[in-house]
């Protein structure tokens, strides 16, 4: 199994992990779903900073539930990432080093993934209880009107993920790179 501190350090780290690479991720990380995501990029368009730095972080595609009594979080799952795709390749230019969520994605976003030497992580769907007890601290950052939606800064340790597109573009979701 594979360490990843987040946010990183440089980019030249994730040369070394490769497509089906077992992750246990600790440190920081930020969440971001549909609505936040057209938020950045509507602040990018009008040339406004973005409520976080990007730079070498990764995004979580999930959305906390509200927490049980003496919990840091409620469930928290990925979301299907590829609801993210028209708006990943932009934010990878901006420096962000990888996302994490479910499912595949589409061929424009690896070919930013490779162009920007990032990954794609995706984490187990369905142990969103499981997942929830990786969390180590869990605050709203940004877009707080959104809800379970808004962006939040997260602290996970040992939170489990699998490289599935790697920083060459190669990908768990087929055999051979067809870009």
């Amino acid at each position: 199994m594979k360490k990843l501190i987040v946010p990183i350090k440089n980019k030249k780290v994730l040369a070394d992990f490769r497509k089906g690479d077992m992750v246990s991720i600790s440190g920081v990380l930020y969440t971001a779903r549909d609505k936040a995501h057209q938020r950045f990029l509507t602040a990018i368009k009008e040339k406004k900073s973005l409520p976080i730095d990007l730079n070498n972080q990764f995004l979580y595609y999930t959305g906390p539930t509200p927490a049980l009594p003496g919990r840091i979080s409620g469930a928290i799952g990925p979301t299907t990432s590829s609801r993210m795709d028209a708006f990943t390749p932009r934010l990878l230019a901006l420096g962000l080093a990888g996302t994490i969520g479910k499912g595949k994605r589409g061929k424009e976003v690896i070919k930013a993934i490779k162009k920007s030497k990032a990954v794609y992580l995706v984490t187990i769907g369905g142990a969103a209880a499981y997942l929830s007890r990786k969390i180590k601290s869990l605050s709203k950052v940004a877009y707080k009107d959104l809800g379970p939606e808004a962006v939040f800064k997260v602290e996970v340790k040992d939170f489990p993920a699998i490289v599935a597109i790697d920083s060459k573009g190669n990908s768990i979701y087929s055999d051979t790179l067809t870009l």
